[in-house]
């Protein structure tokens, strides 16, 4: 739709999830997927609590983690990017849903 703009948080959600997992797997160290993953959603989550308040915030940082936990069973089943593209485009649509 013209005029509907996304707000800044949906790509740092994508980013964070996707970044996270890249980092991990290409430098072999999980702890800096970790920092990636928690840059985002940490810096995401201030936003949320700011522009839409603190129900909103809890609801899309539990969805954010959420995601990131389901992203490891789903991956046994899918594959490791299969899985992390479901999860991030299913949270992605959420946090743009809840914060138009």
């Amino acid at each position: 739709m013209v005029g509907m703009a996304v707000d800044v948080t949906v790509p740092v959600v994508a980013a964070g999830l996707v970044g996270g997992f890249a980092a991990a797997r290409y430098s072999g160290r999980r702890e800096l997927g970790g920092i990636v993953l928690a840059a985002a959603g940490g810096w995401s989550t201030r936003q949320w609590a700011s522009t839409r308040g603190p129900a909103v915030a809890g609801g899309l940082l539990a969805t954010y983690l959420g995601a990131f936990g389901l992203s490891h069973p789903l991956a046994k089943k899918v594959g490791a990017w299969p899985a992390v593209g479901i999860v991030t485009a299913v949270t992605a649509a959420t946090t743009a849903a809840l914060t138009r």
